[in-house]
Formats: structure tokens, C-alpha cells, sequence
């Protein structure tokens, strides 16, 4: 489900951009039949005589420079002043003036290519869509992307880029789709990333440190992963401000300490809600037992105690619950044979009776001896404060091997 997940987000961002580029549907549909489209240009002026696309030659130019190796050939053909032929290029009429040709796109999806990202990028100011994913370009961002107002998908997944999180995307202002899975970046997430109008955040798998951002709650985005870094802290409260458009949460690994909050059971259109790998104590909230768009939920790997509700197995759309490896001690009415229900789930190694592949008995009475009350608890470390949760007063979970979270080799590449 996770892949044609990132293919239905993808489709819809293009349809956006469909709806509020129009002028850019001739690339849209070039990307379907690229040599075609390349052949049939009766509406561009000459590379000679259109300065934006002499620009974008400047800028192709000085970004052929810095790559380094290119076992594929990919960019052999970036030769010549005609851009628009370039492999990896597309081009499509100007928003401004639909008689002049810019360069609108750039896919280089699963080239291989070594390099890094040249200033120059910056007079490529008609880019609408830049997708680099799966490929060793590394070092850092340069600033003059802000230059780039048109930019609706930002793909920068599976490369060697480093540095603190590039700040430049956050003065892209049609930006609507961002990718920096699988990064070396590092540092705190910066509060506007959350409170950008943005409709996909994917940021897991890099080296972001501090704070579970308190600001998360403000994100109008649909999908947002920040899985496998260690930002430490509960899940705030407020995530319940995102109610209206939050669909998936993937926190995977992300040494989220505390109770889950009552508030997560706000989040009406949630389909998707991944926490496993962490340190998360106290039962489930039951107010999860309202998300009736639910499908997939996993609490794997924590420290939670208490009953697995039934009102969060009946759930309509669940179709994989996932708790294992905590310390739950009973499975509540239908919830001890989700088989029934057609659904998939693991329950091993939890405090279960009767139930197979279980904890020791003195494994659980070790913990259920000290029952977490999470009304009491105030959350430390998280950003911004709160009362709510607390690190863990157990011994931390054991350190999971990285998670492969929805591999950029999934993403979508142009043709």
C-alpha cells in the first residue's frame, strides 16, 4: 500500500499543478511521450533568441561541470545550445507568455549520477518539478533555489546531500511536495516546515536530532514521515490541529518517549499511523477506537501496557494492526481473533494469556508492577513544552535495525 500511496500523492499534486499552472499542461502530457514532444515545438522561440532558455543553458552548462560520474550516460546529449533535447529535461510553454518555451521540468530519476548542485540552478526560475531521487549527488543546497517561485515537487530523495535542514525550500511558495528521504542532513526541523502549506513531508531516514516538534500539530499536510531520525520527546497534544488534513503519520524510530495522547483520536482522515520502534508507554488510547478511515496501525516496540480495545478492532477500513513487542496483558472481545475479521496482526511477545510466542512471566510482572499513569506525566523534552508524558522510568527499548520506510526506488520517475 505504501507505494501506490506515494503514486496516488503524486498524481494529485499533478493534477494541482494541472489546476494552478495551467499553462504547463503541454509538459505534463510531454512526459508521457517525450521524443514526440521534443520533435513538435512550433510554439518555442530558438534557444538564440529566447533568453530564458539561453539562461537554462548557462545553467545546464555549469551543472554538467560538476558531475563527476555518470556510469549511465544519462546527460551525454547536454551538449548544445537546444536544452529542450537534453535528456532528462522538459520543457512547456511560459505561464507568462505561451508563445516562449522554458524549462519547466527536470527528472533525472535513477541516473546514478555523481556531482553536486551548482548556484547556477538558480536561473532555472520556470521549474516547476525537479526530481533527483536515487542518484550520489551530495554536499549542500545552495540558496540560490529560492530563486526557483514556480516550484510546486521538490525530489532530493536517496542522494549524499548534507548540512542542517536547506532552509531555502521554506521560501518556496508554491512548493507542495518535498522529498529528502535517505540524506545525511542533521540538525532540528525548523517550526515553518510545519506551518508551510505543503501537501507531503518526507524527511525520515537523515540525521534531524532534537525535540519532537510541538509545531507538528499545525501541519496542513496529508502525509508526513520523519521516521528513523532521533528527534526524542512525546507526541504533542496538538497534533490534533491537523485534523482536517492528516492521512498518514509515520514516527518510526524517532525515540518518541511519553504516552500516545488522546488527542491522536481527533484525527478524523487518518489511514495510516506508524510509532513502532520507540519508547511509548501507558494503554491506547481509546479515542483511537473513532478513526474509522484507519487501515493500518502499528504500536510495535514500545513499552505500552494495559487491554487492546475492541472498539479499535472493529475499526471499518482496519486492515493490519500491529502490536507486538510491548507489554499489553488482554485482548478485548473480537480483538483476540482479528483472523475472523480478515485482519492481518501480530501480537507476539506482549503479557498475553493463553496466547503463544509471549513474554516471561517475570517480564511482565516486572513492568505491570509499575503501571504508567499518563494524566500525571508531563512531557519532557518535547519542543515548546506541555504537560504531557514523560521519559520512560523502564530500561530503553532495544535499538531496531533501520526501518526501510517507503525506499525512494519507489518513487515516481517520469518515463
Amino acid at each position: 500500500m505504501a507505494s501506490s500511496l506515494l503514486y496516488s500523492i503524486t498524481i494529485r499534486s499533478l493534477l494541482l499543478l494541472l489546476l494552478h499552472l495551467s499553462s504547463l499542461s503541454i509538459y505534463l502530457a510531454a512526459k508521457h511521450n517525450q521524443h514526440g514532444y521534443h520533435r513538435h515545438r512550433s510554439h518555442s522561440h530558438s534557444p538564440t533568441s529566447n533568453q530564458r532558455l539561453h539562461q537554462a543553458y548557462i545553467a545546464l552548462q555549469a551543472w554538467r561541470r560538476v558531475i563527476y560520474s555518470d556510469p549511465n550516460n544519462f546527460t551525454t546529449n547536454w551538449v548544445g545550445p537546444d536544452v529542450c533535447s537534453y535528456k532528462g529535461i522538459y520543457c512547456a510553454a511560459s505561464i507568462d507568455d505561451p508563445k516562449v518555451s522554458v524549462v519547466a521540468g527536470i527528472d533525472l530519476n535513477f541516473a546514478d549520477i555523481a556531482g553536486f548542485l551548482p548556484i547556477e540552478l538558480g536561473l532555472l526560475t520556470d521549474l516547476a518539478l525537479v526530481h533527483l531521487n536515487s542518484n550520489r549527488f551530495c554536499g549542500i543546497i545552495p540558496q540560490t533555489l529560492t530563486n526557483l517561485s514556480l516550484l510546486y515537487e521538490l525530489d532530493l530523495s536517496n542522494n549524499r546531500f548534507v548540512g542542517p535542514f536547506p532552509s531555502v525550500v521554506l521560501s518556496l511558495p508554491m512548493l507542495n511536495y518535498l522529498d529528502l528521504r535517505y540524506n545525511e542532513f542533521e540538525g532540528p526541523l525548523p517550526p515553518q516546515l510545519f506551518q508551510k502549506k505543503i501537501d507531503a513531508i518526507f524527511v525520515n531516514n537523515n540525521r534531524f536530532t532534537s525535540a519532537v516538534p510541538a509545531f507538528l500539530g499545525g501541519t496542513s499536510a496529508s502525509v508526513v514521515v520523519i521516521a528513523n531520525n532521533n528527534l526524542e520527546g512525546c507526541l504533542p497534544p496538538s497534533i490534533a490541529n491537523s485534523a482536517d488534513s492528516l492521512e498518514e503519520l509515520l514516527l518510526i524510530n524517532t525515540s518518541l518517549t511519553g504516552c500516545l495522547p488522546p488527542e491522536v483520536g481527533y484525527l478524523y482522515k487518518l489511514k495510516v499511523l506508524d510509532v513502532s520502534y520507540n519508547k511509548i508507554v501507558g494503554p491506547i488510547p481509546y479515542s483511537l477506537s473513532g478513526l474509522a478511515h484507519l487501515e493500518q496501525l502499528n504500536l510495535a516496540h514500545n513499552l505500552m501496557t494495559g487491554i487492546v480495545p475492541q472498539g479499535v478492532c472493529i475499526l471499518p477500513n482496519l486492515a493490519n494492526f500491529t502490536f507486538s513487542y510491548n507489554f499489553f496483558c488482554e485482548e478485548e472481545g473480537i480483538c483476540m481473533n482479528l483472523t475472523s475479521k480478515g485482519i492481518k496482526y501480530d501480537d507476539r511477545r506482549n503479557c498475553l494469556p493463553e496466547k503463544p510466542f509471549q513474554r516471561s512471566q517475570k517480564e511482565c510482572n516486572d513492568t505491570l508492577e509499575h503501571p504508567v499513569d499518563c494524566f500525571e506525566q508531563c512531557c519532557e523534552g518535547s519542543a515548546g513544552g506541555g504537560a504531557f508524558g514523560r521519559a520512560t522510568p523502564f530500561a530503553p527499548a532495544l535499538v531496531p535495525v533501520a526501518t526501510p520506510l517507503l525506499p525512494p526506488s519507489l518513487s515516481p520517475s517520469f518515463p
